[in-house]
């Protein structure tokens, strides 16, 4: 009987990701970046809405909102990142940028 058997870790798409602290940096920073690329995309769109309504006042409050969200979502992501930013200078854990 031939069994053929693989390492799990030369199948991990990356292979500095061996425990869990490293796997929750790579999240944050992704998480980060994905809204910041949403957030832009919610300006993009309530802009072009808001120019399009012309003169539809239901659809410029549709724009608007959408506008609003998204500088409010922005906003609490730059808030997030400042604070985690802190908990790094304070206790001294590379949260965001991990030593390896």
């Amino acid at each position: 009987m031939i069994v053929y058997a693989v390492d799990l870790q030369s199948l991990a798409p990356n292979p500095n990701l061996n425990s869990f602290g490293p796997l929750v940096t790579a999240i944050v920073r992704n998480a980060f970046v994905f809204a910041g690329l949403i957030s832009f995309i919610l300006l993009i769109f309530g802009g072009f809405q808001v120019i399009v309504a012309a003169g539809d006042a239901k659809k410029a409050e549709q724009g608007k909102a959408a506008i609003t969200g998204a500088v409010i979502g922005l906003l609490v992501v730059l808030g997030s990142f400042w604070i985690v930013q802190i908990i790094e200078v304070v206790t001294g854990l590379h949260i965001l940028s991990p030593q390896v």
